[in-house]
């Protein structure tokens, strides 16, 4: 997932304060792409700086345009936010599952997600410039979120998504077989006998205990390294403090 081929697209907000919450809900989620239908004169920029606070930056460089077919054009797809299924549309998809489709996207190629009025919502003709819809669910007897909600939970997902992805790229270490274990293992269990932990006849059972927790753990080989100078240091402090 690429965040910075993420478009966030506000279609005509009405209310200053709620763009700077935007705002601030795309900085959250590491998102900085935000263009806006509508005209920056129409909006006060105090009250968008206060509510946006240290995430100002996204509203001085946002983008307007006059229409979500604009404003996208230079996306790969475009994601309408609605309730309303439509007969067009077909499937709504949930904001983790829109973040799932979208990722392989952004590497290459930007993706735009389009938020409507804060009373209205997207309108039928806005979401027929949209080429796909989402859908945020919420109880029946109140349904309607406030705007920056709305992104904020919609971006979270695309973040979390990000997330998963580097944390895939960046775990890619070999965790120590077995066979190397049992030298960690081994190890543990010389320093802790040498301080008089337990007795020799509970060293098989303690063994096995570290033999478990530590596989599942599937440590890297620094980390079981780190382990085995822990334990030694441990026993070698032990031993001189007995004397």
């Amino acid at each position: 997932m690429n965040l910075s081929n993420v478009v966030i697209i506000l279609c005509r907000p009405e209310e200053s304060r709620n763009v700077g919450a935007v705002c601030r809900a795309m900085a959250n989620n590491g998102l900085k792409n935000l263009r806006i239908v509508g005209k920056k004169s129409d909006f006060d920029e105090e009250r968008v700086r206060i509510l946006a606070i240290h995430a100002a930056s996204i509203w001085e460089n946002a983008e307007f345009f006059d229409s979500i077919t604009a404003a996208s054009k230079d996306c790969v797809l475009c994601a309408g936010t609605t309730r309303r299924r439509g007969k067009k549309r077909g499937k709504l998809l949930l904001p983790e599952e829109l973040a799932e489709s979208v990722s392989p996207i952004t590497q290459d190629g930007k993706i735009a997600v389009v938020f409507g009025n804060e009373r209205t919502g997207l309108e039928e003709q806005e979401l027929d410039e949209c080429t796909m819809g989402v859908t945020i669910p919420s109880d029946e007897g109140f349904p309607s979120l406030n705007l920056s909600h709305a992104v904020q939970l919609v971006s979270y997902q695309i973040f979390r998504k990000s997330l998963e992805e580097k944390n895939k790229i960046s775990a890619g270490y070999t965790p120590v077989t077995l066979e190397r274990l049992d030298k960690t293992v081994t190890g543990i269990a010389d320093n802790l006998q040498k301080i008089g932990f337990f007795k020799v006849t509970g060293r098989s059972d303690m063994e096995k205990f570290w033999t478990d927790v530590l596989s599942r753990a599937a440590l890297s080989e620094s980390e079981a390294q780190y382990i085995e100078k822990v334990f030694s240091k441990a026993a070698g402090l032990a031993s001189k403090h007995a004397l």
